[in-house]
């Protein structure tokens, strides 16, 4: 069974490609986790959990909703962590959160894909680095879905000790200071659809008169720009700088590629 949360479509893709390689299940975890859903999923094929990187760790839901759910069946899984270009600590922490669930970890991918963090100081990608980061994926998920079906581990980098010493107080101070909603708006071309409420992992947008309002709980995952139908939605004057990044709008060209 592939697990897997997808904001803006980069860890969908990669779920969804290693399903059809190998054969499997693919479960879109987001409904489960907006209704703080934990009931016990079954596989009798290794658990593949797909996930995002977010500050060079999971998405803080994302490991929640991990280390809340009973998993049976096969006690062997494999986690990916795509991200911009460094998964940081990711690998270790999923090591560390399957062990203390008696599993066996059977390492992490971390496959880089192209970045929809756009609120941030890195400059904005060309649409020819997105192509070639695309380009690349395929290749990658052909190697993963190998060492899969061989039963094989699959190769993990190694997170050194000052990794996580750094890592956890940035996160720490990211998620307090820096991850806010306060610099989202609405322009007028907004319809009113409520597709960015749905989309919210932690139920943090509603919509008033039409219109989405943001609370206090943001992760920063970018689902509700990336996939507004009418690119409506802006974080401060950034994203109008940067441009914005959903795979959908790449879809032709995968498909072009295969």
């Amino acid at each position: 069974m592939i697990l897997y949360y997808s904001a803006t479509g980069n860890t969908k893709f990669i779920a969804t490609e290693l399903a059809k390689k190998l054969d499997d299940q693919c479960v879109d975890l987001l409904g489960r986790i907006r209704n703080n859903d934990y009931s016990a999923l079954h596989s009798d094929k290794p658990f593949i959990v797909c996930s995002p990187v977010y500050m060079s760790m999971m998405p803080r839901f994302m490991s929640e909703y991990l280390k809340n759910t009973e998993f049976t069946g096969n006690r062997a899984v494999y986690f990916i962590a795509n991200s911009a270009g460094y998964a940081g600590i990711t690998s270790w922490e999923a090591r560390k959160l399957f062990k203390k669930k008696n599993m066996e970890f059977m390492g992490c991918a971390e496959p880089i894909m192209p970045n929809n963090y756009y609120v941030s100081n890195y400059k904005a990608q060309s649409d020819d680095e997105v192509k070639e980061r695309l380009f690349k994926a395929f290749d990658k998920i052909d190697e993963i879905a190998n060492s899969i079906q061989n039963c094989e581990k699959l190769k993990t980098r190694h997170v050194f000790f000052i990794e996580r010493l750094i890592t956890f107080p940035i996160n720490s101070y990211m998620y307090k200071y820096k991850i806010s909603a306060k610099d989202f708006k609405v322009l007028d071309k907004c319809i009113g659809c409520g597709k960015c409420e749905e989309i919210c992992p932690l139920r943090n947008i509603s919509l008033k008169e039409d219109k989405p309002t943001w609370g206090d709980k943001c992760s920063h995952c970018m689902a509700c720009i990336g996939s507004c139908p009418t690119n409506a939605i802006e974080y401060g004057d950034v994203t109008r700088q940067k441009g914005k990044y959903n795979f959908e709008e790449y879809r032709h060209f995968l498909n072009e590629i295969r």
